[in-house]
Parts: C-alpha cells; structure tokens; sequence
C-alpha cells in the first residue's frame, strides 16, 4: 500500500506535506504545470487547473450566461455582482459534482475558476476590455470583491470554487505585441491606477488565487517579478494561495520578452519571483533547473505545497471535505439562476437619451430593427462564455414582445471594412419564409432519416460540449440546411464558414460541405482556418445547402459573408 494512504489513515496532520516529500522532482515538476497528470503514489487523479467564469460558467456545455463583465459593471450593484458570482459557483460544482471526486477532470472541468479580470479599461481599443469592470480602479475593486466572495463563499477554509483574480499587474492594453511589451507607468499611476483593485481583492475579497500578466514592468517579467508577487502581494498584502501565470507567460520570459536565456533560467525566475503554477509546460524545465542550480528544489516544494493544498481545500484530495459537493449535477441553468441574469441584463441596460419619450415603445406600432448585432449569437454571448440554452437575441426579444408582424429587419452596413458578419435571415428562404430548413441527424455524418426537422433563422451556432436538441449526443450529430440563398443584388459575395476549433484534447475536427446554385464550393474538415468561397450573383435566388458532420469538441458554426460594398 502507497505510503500516503497509509498516513490519511493515520491522520497525518499534514497530508499534502506527506506527498511532496515523496514526489520526485520531475514528478513535481509535472504537478505544477495547468495540465496535471495523474499521480497514483499520492493519490491525486489528473486535473486541468484552467477554468474560467467571467459572466457564467465557461466552455463545458449549457449554463447560465451574465452580461458581459463589462456590462454587469453598468449596473454599479456590489449585491448583484455577489449572487453572480454565487451563481457561477454553484453550476460550477453541479458541473464537477456530476462525476465522482476521484474522475481526472480535463480543461474547463475543474473548480479553480481563473475571473474576475480587473484590469483597468482606459482605451476602447483593447479588445478585452469586455472583460473588464472599466476604467475605475474604484468601482473595479467593489465589484471585484463581491464577485469573488460570491465564488468562493463565506467559509476560506472550504471554498465553494476558488477564485483567480487577473492580470496582476498593469495589462491593460492595447500592447504592441502581447507576449512581449514593457509597460512603464509611473509611481503614482502605478498606485492609485493599476493596484488598488487588486489590493481590495486579496485584503478584502480574500481571493485564494491570483494571475499574473504577460507584459514586463519597468523591464522585469510580471510572471518573475519578486518586487510584485513577494514583496507587494505576499509580504505588503499578505497573500497566502497560489499564484498562477497568464498561459505560456513563463515561456515567454524567454522567447519573448529576453529576460533569461532558455525555460530553464525561466522556470527558475518564475519560481523565485513568487509564480507557483504554469499555465503552460515551460516547468517541465524544472528539473534541470534544480540541476543547474539556478532554484533549490526547497523552493518548488514551497510552490507545489501552495497548489496541492488548495486541491485539498476544494475536496477533492487528500481526505479533503467540502460541504459544497452536496450541490446536485441538475442545479444549473435553473429557473432562479436564469431570472438573476435577466435582472442583470436589465440593470446593466444604460439609458442615456430619451429625446420624446420614444421608450417605452407603444405597443401596435411598427418597429425597424437594423444592424448586424441585433441577431448574432456570438455578440450575445460575448467572449469566455457558456452555451446558452435558449438564447434570445435583441431581434428575437423585440419580435416576442410586439409581434412578429410589426417588426422589420435588415442587416445594414458591415460593422468594419472587409469585417465579415453572420449572414442574416433575409439572406434566405425556405418554404416561403426567411430561413432554412435544418434536418437533424443522430450520427456523426448525414445519412439515414433526420430525428428533427425545424427551421432555423440563420446557421449561428454554439456547440461547445452542448448538443442543439435533446437526444442528440453532444459529439456525434449532423445537420443539413437547405433552401434558396436570396442575393439583396447582384454583385460578388464572399462566404465564409466559421468553427470555433478544439485546441486541446481533439482527435479531429468537424466536416463541412457547402454548396450553392448546385456548385460545390467546400467540401472536408476546417479545423483553425475560416473557409471562404467566393459567389458571383446576378441578384436571383438560387438553390443553397450547407451541411456538417459535428463529430469532435468544436465548438460550433457561423456561415458569414461579405457582401458587395454596392
């Protein structure tokens, strides 16, 4: 019998201790990077630490989607923010409770969720500026502490999740190369802009976790900066948890930013400047660090003893209990939890003019909707987000509640040059109205009998760990469209078909065929690139047919297109 076990039984006041102390370096050395193997010896299944839930419970199927951080922000509510936060927790352990505790969780399956980001939102250019609560180190920090009390609940030695506040310090974009930039604020903006919310989280909002950013400051490597992550963080705020870095930061102290020379002198100035867990397999290198001298192996154990104890915390080893693996796998998406984010949907809504008292509307009238972002999912769902049951677009919402027949909808201009946009409805026709007609197939391929036939509005579609009808397996279903593609004129259009690919753990990718006026114009797997084909119209519909053999974790597909700028 391993020796661990052995010591559980025992009651060995420190079990975690017990297991580095048997571990090798190597094996260490593997446990502190974000996809942790097995390791039977001490009793530890495989566990990916990378997890996120910015606005709802992110990347692993059906769940509750938020506003968008930046839109919760809008609500300046400290109590909506802690039953956001609440919520997101709890779909989080319905997610993991699902499985038994000792089952290796793979990417997005975990408890240690890596949000709030509280970074500060100075220039509209930053694209992750979304993900942000704005420019206000103020209202950042209030906000920041109540979503994390609200993930971690209000017991720190059992923790209903474990919150990561991010991107510690001074990300705040736009960068001239991410993976590289120097920042250089001065000492007062580095105070009273870029640390307070952070500050307010750990003293305040007791965040366990912490991560660090890819940018340098003033030269140094955020992710190897014992001035930020000892000195300021442990020693100023006396932070305890674990420090993690920004995905493949601790490689980049050395292919980007030329901080040390190869991952070993990187490793070993993560180590030593206070980051515990690599996003990333840079700490494979490790062992040669210990080798070479350049970081004691005394100070990986005290980096891996940080990341081991907080698994303990969550329960899920080490003879760790946690009163939250009661929660039931069937509590997400519930009723409750969809009402709270309509209520913040409302609140985060911002009225700035209401020149005649046009709002509300009347009810009878005639209302024009127009603009790309009224009907497009991935707009809804914003960026690291779930899969939305039954999501409901700004079209879908104003049709519902005035009447189909009162409402008009056109696309309008693109939002940006050569931008291509989700190809709206009025784009086709089956049956006589807009749309397409969609056949379901139970099979990773279209054969044999469709189990539903429906019609759906436009091909916009979120299939993250998620199947779109009851019955269908989440990786092994197909589709047909098909109908007539409706050309508002003639000109030249460019298509383009778009997957969300799998990055990690894929065998394959999904198939795609499309074809128009009985051409061919794409036919096999798209996995990471957007497949765009070009369609010279005379302005006349004409027969159109799309289909997909959804077969792998990709999650989704988006038919866009370009059309002619006349």
């Amino acid at each position: 019998m391993p020796l661990l076990p052995l010591l559980l039984l025992a009651g060995d006041p420190d079990p975690v201790a017990a297991a580095v102390a048997q571990m090798t370096i190597e094996e260490k050395a593997a446990q502190l990077q974000s996809t942790a193997p097995a390791d039977p010896k001490v009793g530890l299944p495989a566990y990916d630490w990378w997890n996120e839930g910015l606005h709802g419970l992110a990347r692993n199927g059906t769940a509750t989607i938020f506003p968008q951080a930046i839109g919760l922000a809008a609500t300046w509510d400290v109590a909506l923010l802690h039953k956001v936060g609440d919520t997101v927790a709890t779909e989080a352990r319905a997610k993991f409770n699902a499985l038994p505790v000792t089952a290796d969780r793979k990417i997005y399956e975990g408890l240690t969720i890596w949000s709030p980001n509280i970074n500060i939102f100075r220039d509209p250019r930053w694209g992750r500026g979304q993900e942000t609560y704005g420019e206000d180190p103020f209202l950042t920090g209030r906000l920041g502490v109540a979503f994390i009390q609200g993930l971690q609940g209000p017991d720190p030695m059992h923790p209903k999740v474990i919150a990561t506040p991010k991107h510690f310090a001074v990300h705040s974009g736009p960068e001239a190369g991410r993976d590289g930039f120097d920042v250089d604020p001065s000492p007062q903006d580095l105070e009273s802009t870029y640390t307070p919310a952070f500050r307010l989280a750990i003293i305040e909002g007791k965040a366990q976790s912490l991560m660090c950013a890819y940018n340098s400051i003033h030269g140094t490597p955020a992710c190897a900066s014992g001035a930020l992550m000892n000195d300021r963080l442990r020693k100023d705020w006396g932070f305890k948890g674990l420090t993690v870095s920004d995905c493949d930061a601790v490689a980049n102290i050395h292919l980007f930013h030329h901080y040390r020379l190869d991952a070993a002198e990187a490793s070993a100035a993560a180590i030593k400047g206070g980051m515990d867990l690599n996003c990333g397999t840079t700490y494979a290198a490790l062992p040669q660090a210990v080798r070479r001298g350049l970081v004691s192996e005394a100070e990986v154990d005290g980096a891996l003893k940080r990341a081991l104890d907080a698994r303990r915390a969550l329960g899920m080893a080490f003879g760790g209990a946690n009163p939250w693996s009661k929660i039931k796998p069937s509590e997400r998406g519930t009723p409750a939890h969809r009402a709270l984010a309509l209520e913040a949907a409302r609140k985060a809504i911002v009225l700035l003019k209401n020149d005649g008292d046009r709002l509300p509307l009347n009810p009878g009238g005639r209302i024009a909707v127009i603009g790309a972002n009224a009907d497009d999912l991935g707009v809804l769902e914003g960026n690291y987000h779930g899969t939305a049951k039954d999501p409901v677009t700004p079209l879908d919402g104003i049709r519902r509640e005035f009447g189909a027949d009162n409402v008009v909808y056109a696309q309008g201009s693109q939002l940006a040059e050569a931008g291509a946009v989700i190809m709206p409805e009025t784009a086709f026709r089956a049956d006589g109205k807009p749309g397409l007609k969609a056949e379901y197939f139970a099979s990773p391929s279209v054969t044999g009998t469709p189990v539903a036939t429906r019609r759906d509005r436009r091909i916009d579609f979120n299939y993250t760990r998620a199947a779109p009808l009851p019955g269908l397996s989440a990786t092994g279903f197909a589709v047909r469209w098909s109908g007539e593609f409706t050309p508002p004129g003639a000109g030249d259009y460019e298509l383009a078909i778009d997957i969300p690919a799998c990055w990690k753990d894929c065998n394959t990718h999904d198939a795609v065929r499309l074809w128009v006026d009985g051409k061919l114009l794409h036919d096999g797997p798209l996995g990471k690139a957007r497949v765009a084909v070009k369609v010279a119209s005379d302005g006349k519909p004409v027969p159109f047919r799309m289909e997909i053999d959804h077969r792998s974790e990709d999650g989704g597909v988006r038919l866009m297109w370009q059309p002619p700028a006349e």
